[in-house]
């Protein structure tokens, strides 16, 4: 994908760059600017495109909506929703590759306005007079200083955006990253400039044609073969009904002008190309706001081992399908910082509890558990509403839409989960917990690859629950579920009698998993099975290759991914 959207970017580019360089209406600024007018319009038009799009993917609530209403029947299309972030993190990029063409075309640009400085054309002209230092033209005027800043803003952006930055201080990456905002205010103010000019009257004034108006005033001695065909020639203007002889036409090629070129300024095309999405994106924010406007209840907290901690909550008229995030934002944590969580327990019709499991790992979850938890001998305590403790004010913005919604609508699905990455299984378990007959859902592949054996005690009971149901109602092959301990040491169990049938399902060290897409495709020949991955990128590239990989038993293989990243 990313191959194919620079290939349609480096398309644009070079048409764009054929329209100034051959387009008559900018012969003179491509005279007196040469290929840095091409180059500084053509990725220009880049520019344009990917500002406007980049925002699309971050308009969630549209995403949500389209994917969950059914809006968009075919599943392979509802898929390409899910690589929004991968579309927005491409289009990120080829801001950066083409502002860097952008940024020196201009710096060229600047330098031969001062040096093709032209008395003949002062309104083409962005300088003032010939030899003008460039740098007044850079930082003393209105898309000078606006384009210097976007490029700081840029920069900063870009660069708190790498892997390591977002992973070792993700508040970097958030501030910056907010930056936008600024980014575009200053864009829209940077095309309002009107530096580069084209001519408007073609008809009248062909370029480089020979104005005789013009040679006759100032004094200059009019060409030989123009003397000949016009004698008695003088300083007004030739009749409209006046005929240019043949001869001279054919003969010559020099084409009269009746009017000195005229030059405007182009309408800022840029408003037309970003202010229908940042339109959208602000309306999307505001509707966000006033959605999570009321804080939720918590009704508990737990601590679980390996430093992860459940919370669980309560909020008027919400709604959420299994699979889906949340976005969550404690003020006395950060006043603008929030974070996502997949939520691990949906609201059904019998009960409005939701709840997310978050591993801390981080500044921000480390200050939100020290919050939730005042006391280290009530970390495991459940109090009903009536008895809670005063919880910190919480606010829950979301639901919104993820890959793992689709879980359900394969008849076959294969859910592998790496440490924490369960959580977005966890929802799908609550759901067939809850009931399964309603789903198209008919068989389920669960793999779970933990380094403890402490990590399979966060949902230890729901697993069990959900297989002693399954053994009741005679669909004991309904979930086949495996758990791998990557790192031990000799034999281990998951402590607790009530967890046996977990035990047995225990294995050591890492599936295979070659063999193990080879055994889920004999035995489901010629059926599509949906392919679901939380969890490390090593685990989603092995898995990624084998799903587009052929196989003797007619099986298809639909990956769909989640990234922690």
């Amino acid at each position: 994908f990313q191959f194919f959207w620079l290939s349609l970017n480096v398309w644009l580019f070079g048409k764009t760059f054929l329209l100034y360089n051959e387009g008559l209406q900018y012969y003179y600024l491509h005279q007196m600017l040469g290929l840095g007018l091409c180059v500084s319009r053509a990725s220009a038009s880049v520019l344009n495109l990917n500002c406007c799009l980049v925002l699309l993917p971050m308009c969630r609530v549209l995403l949500a909506f389209l994917r969950g209403s059914q809006k968009v029947a075919s599943k392979k299309t509802r898929r390409l929703l899910d690589k929004s972030k991968t579309f927005h993190v491409t289009c990120g990029v080829t801001i950066c590759i083409f502002s860097v063409l952008h940024v020196a075309a201009h710096l060229v640009n600047a330098l031969n306005f001062s040096e093709n400085y032209n008395e003949e054309f002062v309104t083409l002209n962005a300088a003032n007079y010939r030899g003008e230092d460039p740098r007044k033209l850079l930082f003393a005027t209105v898309p000078g200083l606006t384009g210097v800043i976007m490029v700081l803003v840029l920069f900063l952006m870009c660069t708190a955006s790498t892997y390591a930055i977002r992973v070792s201080n993700y508040d970097i990456f958030w501030y910056t990253h907010n930056l936008f905002f600024v980014f575009y205010m200053l864009l829209m103010l940077h095309v309002s400039g009107g530096v580069l000019k084209y001519q408007t009257n073609l008809e009248e004034h062909p370029p480089g044609c020979f104005n005789p108006n013009k040679t006759v005033r100032q004094n200059v001695t009019v060409p030989k073969a123009f003397e000949e065909l016009f004698p008695d020639y003088t300083a007004e203007p030739f009749p409209e009904d006046l005929a240019v002889p043949e001869p001279f036409v054919q003969n010559s090629f020099v084409r009269i002008c009746s009017e000195e070129p005229k030059f405007q300024s182009h309408f800022p095309e840029t408003w037309f190309w970003i202010s229908g999405p940042l339109c959208l994106y602000c309306v999307e924010r505001l509707y966000r706001y006033i959605r999570s406007n009321k804080p939720v209840t918590i009704t508990s907290v737990i601590s679980h081992p390996s430093n992860v901690l459940e919370v669980r909550m309560v909020k008027d008229d919400f709604e959420a399908r299994p699979g889906q995030y949340v976005i969550l934002h404690c003020p006395r944590v950060s006043a603008l910082e929030s974070h996502p969580f997949t939520l691990t327990m949906c609201p059904t019709d019998t009960k409005a509890t939701f709840g997310v499991h978050l591993k801390v790992v981080g500044d921000w979850t480390e200050r939100f558990r020290d919050l939730l938890l005042l006391h280290s001998n009530q970390d495991t305590e459940i109090l009903p509403i009536f008895q809670q403790r005063r919880y910190p004010k919480l606010y829950v913005d979301g639901p919104f839409g993820s890959p793992f919604e689709e879980s359900l609508n394969y008849e076959v699905s294969l859910c592998v989960a790496g440490g924490i990455g369960v959580t977005p299984f966890a929802s799908v378990l609550n759901t067939l917990l809850d009931g399964w007959k309603c789903y198209k859902l008919r068989r389920l592949y669960f793999i779970w690859v933990c380094r403890d054996i402490e990590s399979f005690r966060w949902f230890a009971d729901l697993l069990c629950m959900l297989h002693n149901k399954l053994w009741q109602e005679n669909r004991p092959d309904y979930i086949n579920i495996q758990l791998y301990l990557s790192q031990a040491d000799g034999i281990q169990k998951i402590i607790g009698e009530k967890y046996q049938a977990l035990n047995s399902r225990l294995l050591i060290g890492r599936p295979r998993w070659k063999l193990l897409f080879d055994d889920i495709a004999k035995c489901n020949r010629r059926k599509t099975i949906g392919v679901f991955c939380c969890g490390p990128n090593k685990i989603s590239k092995i898995l990624h290759k084998l799903s587009n990989s052929s196989n003797s038993y007619g099986t298809r293989f639909e990956y769909n991914k989640e990234s922690f990243s």
